[in-house]
């Protein structure tokens, strides 16, 4: 329908609506960083990244159809460290089955990364590594397709009484899953070492 635009407007008029709405989906992260090309290099390698554009002070990253997902900014090695109190704890990626998880270990095992912490949180079965720069990644499987199953197990007394869950071998998971262990098995806590 074409519109003339000599014709005078008369915008229809608008309320605004008090619902509060949550952003539609997590776009990017921005890192500054002292060790630029080696944490270049390590998230190109971890996500399986391509750079989307890079210049001696910032990169960008995607993994996905998302034009970026990371960014890095070089500030330089004589920057100073930010110390470990307040501030990013980690920031978790969602692979889409155990897997994807035990090929994602493998493959960074090859390329020396090694994790920081592996630990059931009993609705994930998580692996956490440390970047260059301190920050930890974790890459997780969900063990639930409904997350309203994961939000009853937060209210439970098991998860009350233990909200961090139960720290495991990934290489005892790995030989695991390479022996066809099934994956209800190898996501079940109470198997794990």
């Amino acid at each position: 329908m074409a519109t003339d635009v000599n014709k005078p407007h008369s915008p229809a008029s608008r309320e605004i609506d008090p619902t509060p709405l949550p952003p539609a989906k997590l776009a990017h992260f921005v890192l500054r960083c002292r060790h630029f090309e080696q944490t270049l290099a390590w998230y190109k390698t971890v996500l399986a990244a391509h750079v989307a554009f890079e210049n001696s002070f910032i990169a960008f990253l995607s993994y996905d159809q998302e034009h970026h997902r990371v960014a890095l900014v070089n500030i330089g090695p004589d920057a100073p460290k930010v110390s470990p109190g307040a501030g990013v704890d980690h920031i978790a990626f969602t692979m889409t089955d155990v897997s994807a998880l035990m090929n994602h270990y493998h493959r960074l095992k090859t390329d020396g990364i090694t994790p920081a912490w592996c630990v059931h949180h009993g609705g994930t079965l998580s692996i956490y590594y440390a970047d260059p720069e301190g920050v930890r990644c974790e890459f997780q499987v969900e063990l639930f397709d409904d997350p309203a199953n994961f939000s009853d197990l937060m209210t439970g007394e098991a998860f009350t009484a233990n909200p961090i869950g139960i720290e495991y071998d990934p290489e005892s998971l790995l030989q695991r899953y390479l022996a066809g262990e099934s994956d209800d098995r190898l996501l079940d806590q109470t198997l794990l070492n």
